[in-house]
């Protein structure tokens, strides 16, 4: 196996999840998952091991950014995007309050929702979320916690 299979084998579901849930959209974020190992097979020089999968998610993050320029629009968001790592949902409750989590992510900005999931879906540290951004660690911490805030007061206003 070479390295570059390694590395895809290893982070090809978390780019894949990562694009799902900033795009909502299944067949987008197959799109932005194969475009970043392209764009990573084609990068000169090496990729640091230390950073390969923040080096990744910000390829896929330029995706989803290209693309929104070029349709002009954002996607609908679809019902399938369920982590494939846990079990399908047992109810049809969980799902219908996934698929709201789901809609309430993609009406925050673009970069407060990337924020938030490199935080939460990817357990990626402050500084590293900073330094994948291109921002200082106090505006992601407020832009994480603003995005909390916000799917909060969505969730508070269903109930």
């Amino acid at each position: 196996m070479t390295d570059f299979e390694a590395l895809y084998e290893k982070y090809a579901r978390d780019v894949f999840r990562f694009a799902l849930f900033l795009s909502g959209n299944r067949a987008d974020a197959e799109d932005i998952a194969s475009e970043t190992f392209v764009r990573a097979w084609n990068a000169p020089g090496e990729i640091r091991q230390a950073t390969v999968k923040a080096y990744l998610l910000v390829i896929a993050r330029n995706c989803y950014l290209q693309s929104l320029r070029r349709s002009g629009r954002q996607a609908p968001l679809e019902g399938d995007f369920a982590d494939p790592r846990q079990a399908p949902h047992d109810s049809a409750e969980q799902r219908a309050e996934l698929q709201q989590v789901m809609h309430d992510l993609q009406q925050l900005p673009e970069v407060d929702r990337t924020a938030l999931l490199l935080s939460a879906a990817e357990d990626m540290s402050y500084e590293q979320i900073a330094e994948t951004l291109g921002l200082s660690v106090g505006a992601v911490k407020t832009k994480i916690h603003r995005g909390r805030l916000r799917l909060e007061q969505a969730r508070s206003q269903r109930m």
